[in-house]
């Protein structure tokens, strides 16, 4: 991501220090802002995006342990995401009709992947829903952008019976034990095989699109399709990890 954010200096990461860590990680924050934004309806403002994710920095300063070997960078980055995305879901951003729709297409996906035994195609989800490929292409798109799992869904329940954040975890928190740290390893690899799952072309596009970075401009280039078969593409990618997560989860935890 130095590619695009530009490179991070070395810096102290104190609650003194705050002000100095504030400014030096402000890009970054606008960074994670823009592209969440970029998912959302046009009328959730980035400024507002922006103010959360420096209240989510300014906890990741308060929490941050140096001694438990994580980086700051890594760590921040998710406590600017989290406080975001908790901010998106507090504000119920996304339509009744939506969650209603991704709860229709969920059924349906599953209904007949038990009776094909496999990933059903995009023909034979339209054909079961009643609808044409082109308004099943436009319910995904709409349905992209709710979260795909929420990071307090991924949370990691202490030997006391109290929940635990994964983003205390990542923290490095001085009371995280090896179970935990066990359990931790354990979720990197569920998502890790959701993503395996996914067809070759679907699991490119999440791999350009979130870990390279790039926008569906840019994939489409890469890959010599146009930028409405790429969001295509990724709006199907995004509905079969929240199915398959959601369906893990529910198995493991």
């Amino acid at each position: 991501m130095a590619n695009k954010q530009g490179t991070l200096q070395q810096i102290e990461i104190s609650v003194e220090n705050r002000e100095a860590v504030i400014k030096e990680y402000a890009p970054m924050v606008k960074y994670v802002a823009n592209r969440i934004a970029m998912r959302l309806p046009p009328h959730i403002e980035v400024d507002d995006l922006i103010s959360v994710g420096v209240l989510g920095l300014i906890d990741a300063i308060d929490k941050y342990d140096a001694t438990r070997g994580a980086k700051f960078k890594t760590y921040a980055e998710f406590r600017v995401r989290g406080a975001i995305l908790d901010e998106l879901r507090s504000m119920d951003w996304v339509p009744r009709s939506v969650r209603q729709k991704a709860s229709a297409m969920d059924g349906v996906v599953q209904k007949l992947q038990n009776k094909f035994g496999r990933p059903p195609e995009d023909d034979e989800i339209a054909q079961e829903m009643g609808i044409s490929l082109d308004e099943l292409f436009a319910a995904l798109n709409e349905t992209k952008s709710m979260p795909i799992l929420s990071l307090e869904d991924l949370g990691i329940a202490k030997e006391s019976g109290e929940q635990q954040s994964l983003l205390d975890c990542l923290a490095g928190k001085g009371d995280s034990d090896p179970q935990t740290q066990l359990r931790l390893n354990e979720l990197k690899e569920i998502i890790s095989k959701a993503i395996d799952t996914l067809p070759e072309k679907e699991r490119l596009i999440i791999s350009l699109y979130y870990y390279e970075e790039l926008t569906m401009k840019e994939i489409g280039e890469v890959l010599g399709i146009t930028e409405s078969r790429v969001s295509q593409i990724h709006s199907k990618a995004v509905f079969r990890l929240r199915n398959k997560l959601k369906s893990i989860i529910a198995e493991e935890m």
